[in-house]
């Protein structure tokens, strides 16, 4: 016996029998969402720019650490790439290859020199202690 797959008007239609009677040619033909939204192409645009520009006034590695090359080859955001972080030039750092992947892999490390930063803004530790504060003051007064 066959799952029924589709009921179309009266008819009811086991997915074989549903594909036999309407061809894929004849069903809607899906559009692929893009891969990268016009906002982001944009983005992308003023990011290459000022990328370039930025490594020229910056020719050396910032983050200057055991393995570094001395020269900068590549961008770190500090504070990482969301939102109004990936075009701005204030949490950048040059690095090299080397000195940007020692990043990468040790962000509590990179934190405590200063490499990184972290995304929330104060506005938000601010909330999350207003928030602790009111759950402590809840459960003594349960």
């Amino acid at each position: 016996m066959k799952q029924i797959w589709k009921s179309h008007g009266k008819q009811k239609y086991c997915k074989e029998c549903w594909y036999k009677s309407n061809p894929p040619d004849k069903l809607k033909q899906r559009t692929p969402v893009n891969k990268i939204s016009d906002k982001r192409k944009k983005e992308i645009s003023v990011y290459d720019k000022r990328r370039l520009a930025f490594l020229a006034l910056h020719k050396f590695c910032q983050a200057n650490l055991s393995a570094c090359t001395k020269i900068a080859t590549e961008v770190h955001h500090k504070k990482g790439r969301v939102g109004d972080n990936y075009l701005n030039m204030t949490t950048w750092l040059a690095a090299c290859h080397s000195c940007h992947h020692w990043i990468e892999m040790n962000p509590e490390k990179a934190k405590e020199l200063g490499l990184s930063e972290s995304r929330l803004n104060d506005e938000h530790h601010g909330l999350e202690i207003i928030k602790n504060a009111t759950n402590i003051t809840k459960d003594k007064n349960s």
